[in-house]
């Protein structure tokens, strides 16, 4: 477990460093940024090994509903961050698509994983995530949506049917590995 928690915290604390010590991050220059994202897959990768590892109680077994449930707040998981990568028109009304993905994406895993390493580790990135919300928002409160001009229909269809794609090839990722995703 402990390697599950070093993990979270590097992530988080990568992911917030800008925002929480900006003359510290500013003064590595570009550096800096080399420097981040090595800290960040350092903490994938401990997150990973960490909940691989990890053993603790088990509160609740997955449930067809709740199976339901979370295949469908992945298919909108998958969708936000291709929305937010696309700048399709959704993304450009809403202030943080990639971070409300990542909200979905926990919570879908939350409701099919009663155990304790994934309280912790999507718990964890839940808790990083509203977290990241609100450090973002304070520190840059005034935000006003990109301009209106339109996002073409066509970017809207591709990021609909690339995130069907993208979700058929992570179902069948997850099934390859022995994680059942349907029923």
């Amino acid at each position: 477990m402990a390697y599950l928690v070093l993990g979270l915290l590097l992530w988080a604390l990568a992911h917030l460093f800008k925002r929480i010590a900006p003359a510290a991050r500013a003064g590595m220059g570009e550096a800096g940024k080399g420097a981040v994202a090595v800290a960040i897959l350092a903490g994938l990768v401990l997150m990973v090994i960490g909940y691989q590892r990890a053993e603790g109680a088990f509160f609740w077994a997955r449930h067809p509903a709740t199976v339901g449930v979370n295949n469908l707040l992945m298919l909108l998981s998958v969708y936000l961050f291709a929305a937010a990568g696309m700048k399709t028109a959704l993304a450009r009304r809403m202030r943080h698509p990639m971070l409300a993905g990542v909200k979905a994406w926990a919570l879908a895993h939350l409701l099919v994983n009663g155990d304790v390493p994934s309280f912790v580790l999507f718990g964890g990135l839940l808790a990083w995530a509203v977290i990241e919300v609100i450090v973002i928002n304070r520190s840059e409160p005034e935000w006003t949506p990109p301009a209106a001009a339109e996002a073409p229909m066509r970017k809207e269809i591709i990021a609909v049917v690339a995130s069907v794609a993208l979700y058929g090839a992570i179902s069948g990722a997850h099934y390859w590995l022995g994680y059942p995703v349907f029923g």
